[in-house]
């Protein structure tokens, strides 16, 4: 049995440069623009009849007076405790 000489090891390859991963550019999201906020003008919701008062719309029954329901298609909503009343039609 012969011995053989053992394989000289491989030349070290000169380190290689980092590589900077590549940064992907995300797209700039586009900011919709946002409808005023409107104030409920007071005098809308009354109706003045010589010395009477009347309401033209439904005040909620668990906020009492002062706080009317809004009108949407189908149903009567407060905006201050969320109450709703559907409509039948």
């Amino acid at each position: 049995m012969s011995k053989q000489p053992a394989a000289a090891p491989a030349p070290a390859s000169a380190p290689a440069e980092p590589v900077a991963p590549v940064e992907e550019k995300k797209p700039e999201k586009k900011e919709k623009p946002k409808a005023p906020k409107r104030r409920i003008q007071v005098h809308k919701l009354y109706k003045v009849e010589g010395e009477s008062l009347s309401r033209l719309r439904k005040e909620c029954p668990r906020c009492g007076k002062g706080y009317f329901m809004a009108q949407h298609g189908n149903r009567l909503t407060c905006g201050h405790c969320g109450f709703t009343v559907y409509s039948k039609s």
